[in-house]
């Protein structure tokens, strides 16, 4: 069992921090559409990467053809191809029951992590858990209620992309640590950087066909100075802060962390999110949000608390 390190509780934090700032990316891009967003972010974070290979060129040259598919894989999966399903089924589903699936990834990371990795007992867990799933369903519980049902076809096709979102993003966390694993003496800036070139490329490869599907408003809207506030400085700040910064962040927590108290941890991202929403919306949380965020925070000590718990006995009976 790895250690419950202070640098990679803290890491995972900030990763969910940057995170959260996805979920306030809606509200800053005016005409553009979400996904001129976001193909602006992966292939600016693609060349933040290529700046970093060539800082960290001594690196560069011990890795293999096999690090570099292996981070192409996990950019797909983890960011590309979520990020593709996350919008399909908000296409679908509308905007509110796609985020509410979502915030049971933690949960399901948790589970699938320790299921694999048996990093705990399964009884110390099992209050964190119930305390995140409670004040996830009160954290969104509203907004379900409040969402317009649109067609069953439509909700069916919403929910299964939602599903595959989630399904996506933890294979994700548990693929990118086993690969962590592999290579113990991997730099965290160095393997964060080999994502976002992937990541980068596989975006270039979907312009042509997001054209076609008209996904992208840009062309229309223009890409000029016009851009800047709306598209490019949002485009930046996510792909330096959210992509360059949460991926690095998450390498280092995968690195100290068993995937189980890394799925907890990823908790605090839907509390980052719900209060930026709230200062969006210039609103204070309902009585159910305000209860549901102090279950999840209770819940994130908590696991904090088993695995710190667990591994001190263990270092007792050793």
């Amino acid at each position: 069992m790895k250690n419950v390190s202070t640098a990679g509780i803290a890491a995972a934090i900030f990763a969910s921090l940057t995170w959260s700032m996805n979920f306030v990316a809606p509200f800053v891009i005016g005409d553009y559409s979400i996904f001129d967003l976001a193909a602006c972010r992966f292939l600016l974070s693609g060349l933040i990467g290529i700046a970093i290979l060539i800082a960290s060129a001594d690196q560069c040259r011990q890795l293999t053809l096999q690090d570099w598919f292996a981070a192409a894989g996990l950019a797909f999966i983890g960011y590309v191809g979520y990020f593709l399903t996350v919008m399909i089924a908000a296409v679908y589903a509308g905007p509110v029951i796609p985020p509410a699936f979502l915030g049971l990834v933690p949960v399901v990371l948790a589970i699938a992590g320790n299921y694999r990795g048996r990093s705990i007992s399964w009884l110390p867990l099992l209050i964190p858990l119930a305390l995140a799933a409670t004040g996830l369903l009160l954290v969104n519980g509203s907004s379900i209620v409040q969402a317009e049902v649109q067609r069953e076809k439509s909700l069916v096709i919403g929910i299964a992309f939602a599903i595959a979102a989630v399904a996506l993003w933890t294979w994700f966390g548990i693929a990118n640590q086993s690969a962590l694993l592999k290579r113990p003496h991997m730099d965290a800036r160095v393997w964060t950087a080999l994502m976002m070139i992937g990541g980068s490329i596989q975006t270039l490869a979907f312009l042509p066909i997001g054209y076609g599907m008209s996904l992208f408003r840009a062309p229309e809207i223009g890409l000029g100075f016009g851009a800047i506030n709306n598209l490019y400085l949002p485009a930046f700040m996510l792909a330096a802060v959210a992509s360059i910064g949460g991926a690095w962040a998450w390498t280092i927590a995968s690195q100290r962390l068993p995937v189980a108290l890394t799925g907890q941890l990823l908790m605090t991202e839907i509390v980052f999110a719900t209060c930026f929403g709230l200062m969006v919306r210039h609103r204070w949380p309902t009585l159910a949000e305000s209860i549901g965020i102090m279950l999840l925070v209770l819940g994130v000590v908590m696991a904090i608390n088993a695995f710190h718990s667990q591994r001190q006995d263990q270092s007792i009976v050793r």
